[in-house]
């Protein structure tokens, strides 16, 4: 017979952070740890700034969702709910013009659970409410183990978006070839470990962080040139591209794949490209598309992370 170990909760979570501010908020920031809420969630998130000023006070965390201008506030509290908190999350929230608002907390009380549902019921369906609980195991004398368990979500938060009649042919496509992508690729173990669920758009882009605010991973289907295109998308660092270009052998090497280098200059952006032809409209040939995407996502991170 097999000796099974007990899972054990540890109820006192500052046992492993003493202070929130100067502990876990630190903690929770780094790119390893912010994945596991992103996960949770169903997001990416990339940290802008911590104790970022609001007025006379501090969010704990700033962030924004990768590859997109939507705005993320995320207010931590390892004890139980209270309305000061309450007040001070929809404060932040005002202030900073946030889009999602993250509420971490030990323990959800009824009525501020109550609270966050009504506000995700009475504001625009463009903002969403968050409220998780942070929960730490062990098994035996093992380290501890943290999860975050979503309590309070927007109502519409995991529903695809559905086929209507405003929809033209194009735009269907791609959130088709987007949602049985992901269906697919998070099948794969390696590329599940190295990037976080999005949600599915119409658009012809689809972006993955890698856990830099400078630059992600964007995946491209171009239908009038049936073509993919994998591609390290670089915002506004033209000193980033060049650092990266004086590797340009060792990450090729790393990756075993040759990129299309364009710093741009004209343009504030830069983008390091690998393209491939597809038919992107013979579904029978979606699954060797999606190989090959996963393929290069994987190869990309794993070359480029190291110079970032």
């Amino acid at each position: 017979m097999v000796n099974l170990s007990r899972l054990e909760e540890i109820k006192d979570l500052r046992t492993v952070w003493p202070h929130e501010a100067l502990d876990f908020t630190p903690w929770l920031a780094q790119d390893d740890n912010i994945a596991l809420l992103a996960d949770a969630i169903g997001l990416d998130i990339t940290v802008d700034e911590t104790e970022s000023s609001v007025g006379d006070f501090n969010v704990d965390i700033f962030a924004s969702e990768t590859g997109t201008d939507r705005k993320i506030i995320i207010e931590n509290q390892l004890e139980d709910t209270n309305h000061d908190h309450l007040g001070k999350l929809i404060t932040y929230a005002s202030g900073k013009a946030a889009d999602v608002i993250i509420w971490v907390v030990k323990h959800a009380r009824e009525e501020h659970k109550a609270a966050i549902e009504w506000l995700n019921n009475h504001t625009d369906e463009k903002i969403g409410f968050f409220l998780c609980e942070i929960k730490l195991y062990r098994i035996g004398t093992s380290e501890p183990a943290v999860k975050f368990e979503v309590i309070e979500k927007p109502n519409d938060w995991t529903k695809e978006v559905k086929k209507n009649e405003s929809a033209n042919g194009t735009q269907q496509q791609r959130y088709d070839y987007w949602a049985a992508f992901q269906d697919y690729a998070f099948q794969n173990v390696q590329f599940a470990k190295n990037f976080n669920r999005r949600k599915t758009s119409m658009k012809h882009w689809m972006n993955f962080s890698i856990g830099s605010s400078a630059c992600h991973i964007a995946v491209s289907q171009i239908l009038k040139r049936n073509e993919l295109d994998v591609e390290l998308y670089i915002s506004e660092d033209k000193e980033l591209f060049r650092s990266l270009f004086q590797n340009k052998e060792a990450i090729e090497s790393d990756a075993g794949l040759t990129f299309d280098w364009r710093e741009l200059p004209e343009r504030k952006a830069s983008r390091i490209v690998i393209e491939k032809d597809a038919v992107l409209d013979d579904k029978n040939q979606w699954n060797a598309q999606f190989d090959w995407l996963i393929d290069v996502m994987v190869k990309m991170k794993k070359a480029f992370r190291k110079y970032l």
